[in-house]
């Protein structure tokens, strides 16, 4: 209704009223301890985690843990070379093969301000061309491509499967080591997928990863299951399920 016809104009927030916005969370720190402890190195990674995001970054996940851990163990992955993590959150695996030794290592998330300041580094959109990642990497490699691409916790995410395995082909490595580079600890290049079934209705739908995965012509292969409290006690669904880790390593068949 105009001034003229003797109404005043109503704003929408003089019409719609709500209380003011809470401050968004601040950014909380959680530490991650080295269970293998040397007496040269790192014990401990302080990770800064934003305080409240809708695409669940500001968790330290059970399997960002059981990744680190098996990173520590398993040098041979990733030492003196290229590593890429998809959907990195608080980017603990990388930060351990960082640490650990390798040449290069390119976190990415999905390209949300608050994600993206938090990990400081590189938004990216899964499925999407890799020629931004690649050229991340060093210029005298001599392919331009990634030897080890962590997802950690990724593949509850039903509708992303396709876009996440598209661009691990596009993006890892095709080099195959012969047995004399083998014989210096080189291991295939290779994706870990590390995941908890945290709704475990739905544990099948996780599973349909690794059917997309073979029927692209990878060979996957489970290498690793743990336990830890689960993530949300509350949660409905058996809480075995919902306290176990499992990892599984992915190569070119």
């Amino acid at each position: 209704m105009s001034d003229s016809e003797g109404e005043g104009v109503l704003a929408l927030d003089s019409v719609f009223t709500e209380p003011p916005r809470p401050p968004s969370p601040e950014p909380t720190v959680t530490t991650y301890t080295r269970e293998k402890q040397t007496d040269d190195s790192w014990t401990s990674i302080k990770i800064r985690l934003v305080g409240s995001h809708p695409l669940w970054g500001h968790h330290l996940w059970n399997a960002s843990r059981a990744f680190a851990s098996y990173l520590d163990d398993h040098p041979e992955v990733y030492q003196g070379r290229s590593v890429l993590e998809l959907g990195a959150g608080g980017a603990l695996p990388s930060i351990v093969a960082a640490k650990n030794g390798a040449r290069t290592v390119v976190l990415t998330d999905y390209p949300d301000t608050a994600l993206i300041d938090n990990i400081a580094h590189n938004g990216y959109i899964w499925g999407h061309p890799v020629e931004p990642l690649l050229e991340l990497l060093p210029g005298d490699s001599e392919e331009k491509a990634f030897d080890l691409i962590i997802l950690s916790d990724l593949i509850f995410n039903h509708s992303q499967h396709e876009a996440m395995l598209k661009t691990c082909d596009l993006a890892l490595s095709k080099y195959r080591p012969t047995e004399a580079s083998d014989d210096q600890g080189h291991s295939s290049p290779c994706l870990l997928v590390f995941y908890t079934h945290h709704r475990p209705h739905l544990a099948h739908r996780d599973m349909e990863f690794f059917t997309k995965a073979r029927e692209r012509g990878w060979h996957c292969e489970e290498i690793l299951t743990r336990k830890y409290p689960p993530m949300f006690p509350e949660d409905p669904g058996e809480e075995e399920v919902r306290a176990t880790v499992h990892g599984w390593r992915l190569t070119r068949s």
